[in-house]
C-alpha cells in the first residue's frame, strides 16, 4: 500500500540516514583518537582497516540518500540541503581514512607529539557536535540550541587553526629534520581539513534550521 507519509515527505528515512552518516563520522574520529592513544603512537594495518570499513559504510549511506532523493517526490528538508549535508558528512570519514594512512607510515616517535594528540581530540569533539546537531533536524531543531552548538563548532575549528599555526611556527623555527617537518605538516593539514568538513556540515545544519524556523 502506498504511504501518504512517504508521498508528503514525512517519513523518517532521510533523518535516519543523515543521523547514521553523522554517527559514522563521529565514530571514525573517535577511533582515530582511540588508536592513537591505545597503541602509544604505533598504528597497525588492522587499525587502518577500521577506517576503511567506516568510510565504506558511510559511502553506502551517502549513495542510499542519493537514491532516495531520486525516488521521493516531496522531501522533509530542501533537496539541496540534504545533498550538501550528506556530502559534508561523507567527507569526514573519508578524510579520517587519509589521516590514518599517513599515520600508518609515520615514524612512531612522531605520533607521540602532544600537539598531534590535541588536534585529534579537537577533531573528535567537532565530529561529536556535528552528530548532535544533525539529530536536531528530526524535531525541527531549536534555533537557539543549534546556534549554540554551531558556535561551539566554530570555536573548535578556530582552536584547531591556532594549533596548526603554532605547529608550523615550531617546525619553521625549530631544529627538526626536514623529513619530519614534511610528514607532520601533511598530517596536520589533513586534520585541519577534517575539522573544516565538520564546520561545513554544522553550517549546513544551522542554515537549514534557520530557514525552517
Amino acid at each position: 500500500m502506498l504511504s501518504w507519509n512517504k508521498i508528503l515527505g514525512k517519513d523518517e528515512k532521510f533523518f535516519n540516514l543523515l543521523e547514521a552518516s553523522a554517527n559514522e563520522a563521529s565514530h571514525s574520529a573517535a577511533r582515530l583518537k582511540s588508536f592513537l592513544v591505545s597503541t602509544e603512537g604505533v598504528l597497525s594495518v588492522d587499525s587502518l582497516n577500521e577506517f576503511i570499513l567506516s568510510r565504506r559504510k558511510d559511502k553506502e549511506i551517502t549513495q542510499e540518500i542519493t537514491q532516495e532523493l531520486c525516488k521521493t517526490f516531496v522531501t522533509p528538508l530542501e533537496r539541496e540541503d540534504i545533498e550538501a549535508l550528506s556530502n559534508s558528512l561523507y567527507k569526514i570519514p573519508k578524510t579520517v581514512l587519509k589521516i590514518g594512512e599517513r599515520m600508518l607510515i609515520c615514524p612512531p616517535d612522531l605520533l607521540k607529539e602532544e600537539s598531534l594528540h590535541r588536534q585529534v581530540s579537537l577533531l573528535e569533539q567537532a565530529a561529536q557536535v556535528v552528530a548532535q546537531m544533525v539529530k536536531q533536524l528530526r524535531s525541527g531543531g531549536s534555533l537557539e540550541q543549534v546556534r549554540d552548538m554551531n558556535a561551539r563548532l566554530q570555536h573548535l575549528e578556530g582552536e584547531a587553526d591556532k594549533l596548526v599555526m603554532e605547529m608550523l611556527r615550531e617546525l619553521c623555527h625549530g631544529q627538526r629534520d626536514a623529513k619530519d617537518v614534511i610528514i607532520l605538516k601533511d598530517v596536520f593539514e589533513l586534520l585541519e581539513r577534517a575539522i573544516d568538513r565538520c564546520r561545513d556540515a554544522g553550517n549546513t545544519v544551522f542554515q537549514t534550521v534557520l530557514k525552517n524556523s
